[in-house]
């Protein structure tokens, strides 16, 4: 193994100073009896349009396809749908998504089926955003004569009961704790207060199942698309933020997001007074955005800006709650970048990013299975499921256990920041890292030499100046 160069030591020891190397929410041992798996699943992003799409050649043939589809999926019960998607009309659906494609039918069936084989007696299921996919309103739009705005979200709102229907049919009666996504919408960037106030009843019923305070999920759904929900039985208080409200890419609602904000510290407070651990979900995690960022780095390395998830303002905000509650939350989890990542968000917090079952980035379809402990409701590992696309028939299987692949064991945050600078003074790690990213398939995107100081410091290196001046520093 290769020795760390002074620099990489230096940075390695500010963050054992800052007391990052003291674990993820005070996680017992992985010898504690008790262990239970929990499925964490994020971006399906369901399209229920044929595809391809413009500027593909093929459009037009795809249009009058579609055409016929929407008259038939507006017509139709959401329990008819499996059915229409099935149909000889629509041979697109009877094989999983390419590569660059949202979610269809058939891979929605396929992941559900596989999440299902892989739930045995977890008390829960995890999903960390986009239900949805993308430009759902706008396409129905096209395909749709003579459809109002009202009738194009109307549409939507069926997509996703159709889509809620799915997954609670695999799941059976557990509750699917849930993070909204920027599709999850009728602008493409939300959740915005319309679709929330439309919804937030049947993401109550239909994904929680009914666990939670009623009034109190609604009411924060609709006014903010964040939630609590205390899970009976556990002492454990499951936070749902809406973390694409602190994008650059949004339009800043100041009183939400001042509102959300005192709303977390007050609910990480109160779990704290009553001895309750928390499972923290959200959609975009905080930091660089990685895959935008690590497309252009000069001969160098060097880059001279970066894509950030957050807005500084927000970032150092949250930040800010989060170091008042040192041990509260035994578990973070983020989705939105469609990859397998994990980031060092905060001393003692780390977070662990669920790649996407959507392949539209050019990532195969994956999900996690993480083993918690059941003292400290902490993960000690996970295993990653994937989907070869370019096998046949394509099929979700046992990819790698986080353990084995790296050899570290223990609570899963202190592993992960044993991993950082592994992965930096490794190349076996490194390989291992780099080859799971994009859940076996990076041909649309790959880290390179050129590029993988975007991606290692992506982990360890939140603040926008301090990321900068790490890269350029690797």
């Amino acid at each position: 193994m290769p020795q760390l160069s002074r620099r990489a030591f230096i940075e390695v020891a500010s963050l054992a100073g800052a007391g990052f190397l003291g674990g993820c929410g005070g996680a017992a041992s992985v010898t504690s009896p008790g262990n239970f798996a929990v499925p964490v699943f994020s971006d399906v992003h369901f399209q229920p349009f044929i595809p391809p799409l413009p500027p593909n050649p093929q459009f037009t043939t795809a249009l009058a396809a579609n055409i016929a589809l929407v008259a038939q999926l507006d017509a139709a019960d959401t329990s008819e749908w499996p059915a229409i998607f099935q149909g000889t009309a629509n041979a697109a659906n009877h094989t999983p998504s390419v590569p660059g494609a949202d979610s269809n039918y058939a891979l929605l069936a396929l992941a559900l089926a596989s999440i299902k084989q892989n739930l045995g007696t977890s008390p829960a299921v995890l999903f960390t955003g986009d239900f949805l996919g993308h430009g759902l309103d706008q396409l129905y739009s096209v395909y749709s004569v003579n459809k109002t705005a009202a009738e194009a979200a109307a549409f939507v709102d069926k997509t996703l009961t159709f889509v809620l229907q799915q997954i609670r049919a695999a799941v059976g009666a557990i509750p699917v704790y849930f993070a909204l996504g920027n599709c999850d919408s009728y602008t493409g960037y939300g959740p915005d207060s319309t679709f929330l106030a439309n919804n937030a009843q049947q993401f109550y019923t239909l994904a929680l199942n009914g666990s939670g305070n009623q009034q109190d999920v609604i009411s924060s759904i609709t006014n903010g698309g964040y939630y609590a929900a205390e899970p009976a039985g556990m002492d454990l208080m499951i936070i749902a933020l809406n973390t694409i409200a602190l994008s650059p890419l949004v339009t800043a609602n100041p009183t939400m997001i001042a509102a959300q904000f005192a709303w977390l510290d007050a609910k990480l407070a109160e779990a704290g007074a009553t001895g309750k651990k928390v499972w923290m979900l959200m959609h975009a995690p905080p930091g660089a955005d990685e895959g935008t960022t690590g497309q252009s780095p000069n001969d160098n390395g060097q880059i001279a800006k970066a894509t950030m998830m957050w807005t500084d303002a927000n970032q150092t905000t949250f930040m800010g709650i989060l170091g008042k509650y040192p041990g509260v939350i035994a578990m973070s989890l983020a989705g939105h970048t469609h990859m397998d990542e994990f980031r060092l968000m905060s001393p003692g917090d780390t977070l662990a990013i669920t790649a996407g079952i959507s392949p539209c980035f050019g990532n195969n379809p994956a999900y996690k299975i993480f083993t918690l402990d059941s003292l400290s409701l902490a993960p000690v590992d996970y295993s990653a499921v994937n989907c070869d696309l370019q096998a046949t028939p394509a099929q979700f299987n046992n990819y790698y256990t986080f353990s084995q692949a790296y050899g570290l064991k223990g609570p899963l945050g202190t592993s992960l920041v044993a991993l950082f600078p592994t992965l930096r003074a490794s190349s076996s790690a490194q390989k291992q890292y780099q080859g799971t990213f994009h859940s076996g398939n990076d041909s649309s995107n790959p880290i390179t030499s050129a590029n993988w100081p975007v991606y290692w410091c992506g982990i360890g290196f939140m603040g926008q100046r301090e990321f900068l001046t790490a890269v350029n520093a690797f």
